[in-house]
C-alpha cells in the first residue's frame, strides 16, 4: 500500500497531500477584498510554494480547477494565469462560477500535480 504524506496538516485540512506520485493541493485563495487579478497572483505564488515544498513545480501540474465568485472576473484571472502558466506545459483546466467561502474571495484554485 502506498504511503500518504501530508503537508501543513491542520485539524480541519492539509494544504497538500501526496499519494502514489500525485500531489493534491487544497483550494487556495488570496487576500480577502483584493481584486481578482491580485488574488489570482497571490494564489499562484502559494501554489508555487506548495509545489516546491512537495518537490515538484508548475511544469508538472496535471489539472487545475478554478472557481470565480463572478465570471465577470474571468479576464482578470486569465491575465494573471497566462503570465504564470508554464508555456508548453499548460494543464487541463476547468473554470466555473461559484459562491466561495467568503464574499471577499473572488478566486479559488485547486491543483493536482505529478511529483
Amino acid at each position: 500500500m502506498a504511503d500518504i504524506k501530508r503537508i501543513e496538516c491542520g485539524e480541519r485540512m492539509s494544504e497538500a497531500v501526496i499519494h502514489g506520485g500525485v500531489l493534491y493541493l487544497a483550494g487556495q485563495v488570496g487576500s480577502p477584498g483584493a481584486s481578482a487579478g491580485e488574488q489570482t497572483r497571490e494564489v499562484l505564488a502559494e501554489v508555487d510554494r506548495l509545489l516546491t515544498a512537495a518537490g515538484t513545480d508548475k511544469t508538472r501540474i496535471l489539472r487545475a480547477q478554478i472557481w470565480l465568485s463572478d465570471m465577470a472576473d474571468f479576464a482578470q484571472m486569465n491575465e494573471a494565469w497566462d503570465a504564470w502558466v508554464s508555456k508548453g506545459n499548460a494543464p487541463a483546466r476547468a473554470t466555473g462560477e461559484s459562491k466561495l467561502a467568503s464574499p471577499d474571495y473572488k478566486v479559488e484554485i485547486i491543483v493536482t500535480a505529478a511529483l
